[in-house]
């Protein structure tokens, strides 16, 4: 444990961090905003100056992304009505688990008694 000497005065932190606000304040602040002259290079998309669309713009995305849903749900119909031939591996594995469930019944459905 800290012995109280060795312990700051929390007055004395608070008028340092008082202090120091503006100064901090202005480290902050100095890339949020380029300056009107400058080029502003890449921006993450939070940062970018926000621009309306235009209602023609609006309805152009809408109506592209409505096309894309259908065309989505156009092939997921195709895919669950398609015949395609499984895996060879899934093949294998259910023939497996058929046999093994064939030989359970047998033995569940024979007089032999397996105690």
């Amino acid at each position: 444990m800290n012995t109280p000497e060795e312990r700051p005065n929390p007055d004395e932190a608070l008028a340092r961090a008082r202090a120091a606000r503006e100064q901090m304040a202005a480290a902050l602040d100095e890339d949020q905003a380029p300056k009107p002259h400058e080029p502003v290079g890449w921006q993450p998309i939070w940062k970018r100056p926000r621009k309306p669309k235009s209602k023609a713009a609006r309805k152009k995305e809408l109506r592209e992304q409505r096309q894309r849903l259908q065309e989505a749900a156009k092939r997921r119909l195709a895919a669950r009505n398609s015949r395609r031939p499984r895996s060879r591996q899934n093949r294998i594995g259910n023939a497996a688990a058929r046999r093994d469930a064939r030989a359970l019944s047998r033995v569940r459905h024979s007089g032999a008694w397996l105690w």
